[in-house]
């Protein structure tokens, strides 16, 4: 980047493009107050944007130009970068690196420079400074998630946290449980308990109650402070339930699904078989812990003494 790079100069918003808009979140809330701060106080800082071809596309302050548009405004001050689009993606996150983007919004951008722009997962972390198995998470996260809830949370009715905990559903199930989410109304919280019980349940039908359930009304309650606590045994108990559930199911899929098959999303295939090496480490590393754990001596059942009884 140059000096001259960094001047400020106004710019007619007819020459303003928003092509990287679509990697961040339109949310209505902070658009009004864009538009109070905006026709309050002025203009307090400059966007950012790269020459795209015929436009200046921006790729920091698409709520200050938004909201000069319904406010009507001939122009805005700009700061015209000398980057290209990759960078200028790059720079959306790093501008915004530990506040201001969602885990969503983090992934749309990743998405866009594996699939758009073709960089490998490596190139990707070495270029937003950031370890491999955080973009391949990421990646995962927007392949997982179904394009119709993407859809619910652009639109605004579904928040991005609420979305994240709906993506841990089969791609079948997810759309439902974003419309129960929104038709109810339930809270992140209330989504995590829903999609819990929505994941667990052992089949069809009791999917289909746990929809019916939470479609016709929240479960009580219990009340505050009550609480069952569970002991060590049922702990490691329902863990081992969770992983045999969900090793067969895995199992199910790798066999009669080849991962080169894995379509429409173009390269699913590299990131689950990524992710598959990770979670083949994970699982040796329990193997050897559970194989430790069952050598160790049982304790002996506890004699009752005399006075017992």
């Amino acid at each position: 980047m140059t000096a001259a790079a960094h001047v400020e100069r106004p710019v007619a918003l007819t020459e303003f493009g928003d092509r990287l808009g679509g990697l961040r979140l339109a949310d209505a809330t902070a658009l009004a107050s864009m538009l109070w701060s905006l026709s309050t106080h002025g203009q307090l800082s400059p966007v950012c944007a790269f020459k795209g071809g015929e436009t200046l596309e921006v790729y920091d302050g698409f709520k200050r130009l938004h909201a000069a548009r319904g406010l009507g405004l001939r122009e805005l001050r700009a700061v015209v970068m000398d980057v290209d689009i990759v960078e200028a993606t790059v720079h959306m996150r790093e501008l915004h690196a530990g506040r201001g983007l969602t885990a969503l919004e983090e992934a749309w951008i990743v998405r866009s420079l594996h699939r758009d722009h073709h960089l490998s997962q490596g190139a990707i972390a070495k270029r937003l400074r950031c370890h491999k198995s955080w973009v391949c998470r990421r990646l995962m996260l927007v392949e997982a998630l179904d394009v119709g809830v993407q859809a619910d949370v652009r639109l605004g009715l579904l928040t991005p946290r609420a979305a994240v905990l709906v993506s841990a559903l089969p791609r079948g199930n997810q759309s439902v449980a974003s419309g129960t989410v929104i038709r109810r109304g339930l809270t992140v919280r209330q989504t995590a308990a829903f999609v819990r019980e929505l994941a667990d349940a052992s089949d069809g039908v009791a999917e289909q109650a746990v929809l019916s359930r939470w479609t016709e009304g929240l479960p009580a309650v219990a009340p505050r402070g009550v609480h069952a606590p569970r002991s060590v045994a049922e702990t490691i108990a329902r863990d081992i339930m969770a992983i045999r559930r969900s090793a067969g199911r895995l199992e199910a899929c790798l066999t009669a699904t080849p991962l080169a098959s894995l379509s429409p999303a173009p390269g699913a295939a590299t990131v689950v078989r990524e992710s598959l090496g990770e979670l083949g480490g994970v699982l040796r590393a329990l193997a050897y812990t559970i194989a430790g754990a069952l050598t160790q001596p049982q304790l002996a059942p506890p004699v009752a003494s005399p006075e017992a009884g």
